[in-house]
């Protein structure tokens, strides 16, 4: 038990308390707020392997993690003296007892300041969202590597400069203001559709559902929901499409983790409540007159909770493609808007449009040609799964594309 519950910890409370931390001290001295959280995990697996878990642990931590804080105070003479005077206090003059609160009131205002201070525009898109994936939601160097499909000593460098980057500019971490929201909001958002999309899909582990991650994705959205400055249309459809995708958690794989594709998904096992927030906070960002790239994902991913396999739905999906693929192109949206126009045009048709994609080194290009093929020209769906075979990394994803190829009617004769 403990050696799930401190990885289970350490991801839901290390950036809660490294963002008050932070906000305590200021962004000069990001590494000792880490180093203090650090230490508090530590002391915690080693504490709890011999006397057991406490009845509270996240209690437990954050009374460590605040006498770690005081004791660091105290034995450092230097952080005293240099730094203490730039340390809000909450108290008077001749109480100069530093209160380090962790409260949940005091959790989110630190964590919304420090999302809009690591997304600062002084930095690259890029590094902003590593910073703030290793930051505020406790991704690994590895994880955020293989979120940019890049390598770790990349991500460490590059999260390293960010940091670098935010002291030279002596950037203040406090709440954002209207201007602020509106510069910077484009990169919180894209942040947290990333952190929920490695929960969705991880390519950093074999799993393909991690639902910490999605859940804490949907837990950073809300706190912005719930800040006027921050509850905007396009946050609301990004909640809206979180909120659709995780509604299919429980029928998207099988008890040894294993995926159940859309159409063999067992519709009884869909979260309706999800599905009605969902409905929610889509309605709620239909206000304004801007249209984001969230919007028409979370139009796409209602019509994924109507199960039923109508012509209506399928246009409605294509169309919704369409506009997506105007407003940000990308390769794995054309490759879905061709899945669609499958269904709605015919195999023969897509199969023009997909062949222009040329996407030669991803798997889902070619096990996307051989279902359009199967049933067309079956020894070319069989080519296709196969080279799919060779290019897919993951366990599950080789499993179903095994049984693509088993369900030839090729392989049956």
């Amino acid at each position: 038990m403990n050696q799930e519950l401190i990885p289970h910890l350490f991801r839901t409370e290390y950036q809660k308390i490294v963002s008050v931390l932070c906000n305590l001290f200021g962004i000069h001295h990001i590494e000792i707020a880490e180093d203090i959280v650090s230490d508090t995990f530590l002391t915690a697996s080693e504490t709890w392997a011999i006397k057991g878990i406490p009845e509270n642990p996240t209690a437990w931590l954050y009374i460590v993690a605040k006498n770690k804080t005081k004791n660091y105070f105290k034995r450092n003479d230097i952080f005293e003296k240099k730094i203490v005077t730039e340390i809000k206090y909450n108290s008077a003059l001749n109480n100069p007892e530093i209160e380090i609160d962790l409260s949940d009131q005091n959790i989110s205002d630190s964590q919304l300041a420090m999302i809009f201070t690591v997304c600062n525009p002084c930095n690259s898109d890029e590094a902003q969202i590593a910073l703030a994936l290793n930051l505020l939601c406790g991704f690994g160097i590895n994880e955020i590597a293989d979120a940019f499909l890049s390598n770790k000593e990349v991500i460490y460098k590059r999260i390293n400069r960010a940091k670098e980057k935010l002291k030279e500019e002596n950037i203040k971490i406090q709440n954002p203001n209207s201007t602020e929201v509106q510069e910077r909001i484009d990169t919180v958002l894209k942040t947290i559709y990333l952190l929920f999309s490695e929960g969705y899909y991880s390519t950093s582990q074999n799993t393909t559902l991690r639902k910490d991650l999605c859940a804490e994705a949907m837990r950073l959205t809300y706190l912005l929901i719930q800040n006027k400055t921050t509850n905007l249309p396009a946050t609301n459809a990004l909640m809206a499409l979180m909120c659709f995708h995780s509604s299919r958690f429980d029928a998207r794989t099988t008890e040894n983790g294993e995926i159940i594709l859309y159409q063999d998904q067992d519709e009884s096992l869909w979260n309706q409540e999800l599905i009605d927030k969902g409905t929610y906070f889509l309605s709620q960002s239909s206000t304004g007159n801007t249209l984001s790239k969230y919007h028409l994902e979370a139009g796409i991913a209602y019509w994924h909770t109507q199960k039923k396999d109508t012509t209506e739905k399928w246009q409605h999906i294509l169309e919704l493609y369409n506009h997506l693929i105007i407003l940000e192109y990308s390769p794995i949206v054309a490759l879905n808007r061709t899945y669609a126009l499958s269904k709605v045009a015919g195999k023969q048709e897509a199969i023009v449009e997909a062949e222009k994609l040329q996407l030669t080194d991803n798997h889902f290009y070619y096990s996307l040609l051989g279902h359009l093929y199967s049933g067309y020209d079956d020894q070319k769906a069989l080519q296709h799964f196969e080279t799919a075979f060779g290019l897919a990394k993951n366990v599950s994803d080789k499993n179903i594309i095994n049984k693509n190829i088993l369900a030839l009617p090729s392989q049956n004769n």
